[in-house]
């Protein structure tokens, strides 16, 4: 089925659930970087990315990464005293992904709470990333891309994080904040270590997307590459190619 608003809603895009998992998205690009994508001449995130053109509409997200999940990370309420009473206001902080190398990050503010986590959704969209993933930990040398290939550290606020390489089994050895955000980026393993007032979530979560876009940002050799098995953004086509090697000591 699909919901359309008349008049009024002619122009928005149109989202279509089939009895499969694509999804059917309909839109007037209004930047160059949607209309290359709306005319097929980039067909992959990465390759947008890449582009260096300013990433301004949060329909091209939708229609290159059909699986984007939302982790809602935080819920503030604001007031304001003005002339004419009391003003309320809410503060909405979001996480997005795909659970596969890709992570975005956004706040909004609004007076109501489903249309400011709508609009923070659509930030966290435009702010999306591609992490580097693989297998740094010296305990392990698997070569799969389970953990973060290198040490990273991120700070907003009193709050630091850094996170570093585990080899495969430890899990995410972190905070509750900072597991959301990782699990949603695709990292199985994990270790993070903090400063600061961890108790600030905002400052928290800002702080550990903060280390991942460093993670996205550091420029790798490609030695390194084929030593630690670097990947850069999703692995499911890989997964389908290559079997996963167990580790050493591990009964396949």
């Amino acid at each position: 089925m699909v919901a359309t608003r008349g008049k009024r809603g002619e122009n928005k895009p149109k989202r279509r659930l089939d009895s499969g998992s694509s999804v059917s998205i309909s839109w007037s690009p209004k930047t160059k970087l949607g209309m290359l994508v709306k005319s097929g001449q980039l067909t992959n995130i990465s390759d947008v990315l890449k582009s260096g053109l300013p990433l301004r509409e949060p329909e091209i997200v939708d229609l290159l990464i059909p699986d984007l999940n939302d982790e809602v990370i935080d819920v503030n309420m604001v007031q304001r005293m003005t002339d004419s009473g009391r003003r309320v206001k809410f503060v909405i902080t979001v996480a997005v992904g795909n659970s596969d190398g890709f992570i975005g990050f956004g706040q909004a503010k609004g007076k109501e709470v489903g249309s400011s986590i709508r609009k923070a959704i659509e930030n966290a969209k435009l702010n999306i990333i591609e992490i580097k993933r693989g297998c740094g930990s010296w305990e392990c040398g698997c070569r799969t891309p389970h953990t973060v290939p290198f040490s990273v550290t991120g700070k907003s606020g009193s709050v630091e994080v850094t996170l570093k390489p585990a080899p495969r089994g430890i899990s995410l050895a972190t905070g509750s904040v900072a597991k959301k955000i990782l699990i949603i980026a695709g990292i199985k393993d994990c270790w993070a270590f903090t400063k600061g007032k961890t108790k600030t979530t905002v400052n928290y979560a800002k702080a550990v997307f903060n280390a991942l876009e460093k993670n996205a940002e550091m420029r790798v050799m490609q030695d390194a590459v084929k030593k630690v098995g670097i990947v850069s953004g999703s692995i499911s086509t890989l997964e389908k190619t290559q079997p996963v090697q167990p580790v050493e000591g591990e009964v396949s």
